[in-house]
């Protein structure tokens, strides 16, 4: 069989294209991209995955192809942005669907991490007399879900450190609390906390601010609300008076196994100066967004230090403008 590896690219990157319609209702899963492309090189069916629960990608790419394209699948290539799952969860194994719907051949952008997956739905399809090719556009495959894929290689969430500083680097005016951020960049601080399971933020930052920590200037579900501190009193006391989706941890290791044991895949930490910090110091971030006012205070809370990053680490940056402010971010590859 001979294989055009520069239409598998562009196909893969459909797949990658359309899983983004999938990504904040189908958590805990990943979303995932199916395109099904017919001998002569039509597109005649496509999906991404369902809110969580229901139909999976490849579900709804076959259940999309027209009657009359039926008899086109025994020679056509169904093109995946992750490996079809090969176990009953809430619905049932992907690639049964596959094999009985008898295409040709199956390529896939990465492997799936998951324990209960891990490339026997690959040896299942193969084993049907099946040609599976892997490894399509594996890094952007990888990078589409790349919480699903931090939780299930790290045992951790995907972890954002974020905040907002003036162009001298501090994070209030004169230790007074401010806001550094335009109404459009503070939308999409908030977009960032629908996107995410999780919300975290230090004791000062409750005692200063008294952060809401919900979802306002952006539609989607408010995230987990934790507060990091050490002081049990301080806690019994806070969540006497916060009971709705908050939560207190003595340590970043508690909250950490908190997010694994209840299946959420990303927290976002919005400060303070010493929580942020802290998990730098760790070593546990994924991303790090800092958004930069043109603002001189020139006197107070001076913001995290930046980490260095490692020799043989890869780390991609992104700068964007926006309203005079300056959104700068780190991202570890996986």
């Amino acid at each position: 069989m001979t294989v055009d590896k520069e239409k598998d690219a562009i196909y893969m990157r459909r797949c990658i294209q359309i899983a983004r319609g999938g990504l904040l209702a189908a958590k805990p899963n990943p979303s995932v991209g199916a395109v099904i492309v017919s001998s002569d090189g039509r597109i005649i069916g496509e999906g991404f995955t369902s809110a969580f629960g229901g139909p999976h990608a490849e579900v709804n790419a076959f259940a999309s192809v027209r009657e009359e394209d039926e008899p086109l699948l025994h020679d056509a290539t169904i093109y995946v942005s992750l490996e079809p799952c090969s176990h009953w969860g809430k619905t049932p194994p992907c690639c049964d669907l596959i094999i009985r719907k008898g295409v040709r051949r199956v390529v896939c952008g990465c492997v799936d991490p998951f324990s209960k997956v891990q490339g026997r739905g690959i040896r299942k399809i193969r084993q049907a007399g099946i040609t599976v090719d892997v490894g399509v556009l594996e890094e952007e495959c990888r990078e589409s879900n790349k919480r699903f894929f931090t939780f299930n290689t790290k045992q951790r969430p995907f972890i954002i450190l974020k905040w907002a500083q003036s162009l001298d680097g501090y994070l209030d005016d004169n230790f007074r609390p401010t806001t550094f951020s335009t109404p459009f960049t503070l939308m999409l601080a908030h977009k960032l906390r629908a996107e995410n399971d999780a919300i975290l933020v230090g004791r000062a930052t409750v005692d200063s601010d008294n952060p809401r920590l919900n979802v306002r200037e952006w539609s989607g579900k408010d995230p987990i609300r934790i507060v990091l501190s050490k002081d049990s009193e301080f806690a019994s006391r806070f969540l006497s008076s916060h009971k709705d989706n908050w939560h207190c941890f003595g340590s970043i290791d508690e909250v950490l196994r908190y997010l694994y044991d209840n299946d959420k895949q990303s927290l976002v930490v919005e400060g303070g100066a010493m929580t942020l910090q802290s998990f730098i110091d760790a070593g546990l971030w994924d991303a790090i967004r800092i958004e930069t006012s043109p603002r001189l205070v020139f006197r107070g809370t001076p913001a995290p230090k930046i980490p260095r990053a490692d020799d043989e680490e890869k780390v991609r940056t992104a700068c964007n403008h926006y309203d005079g402010n300056t959104i700068l971010t780190y991202e570890r590859l996986l």
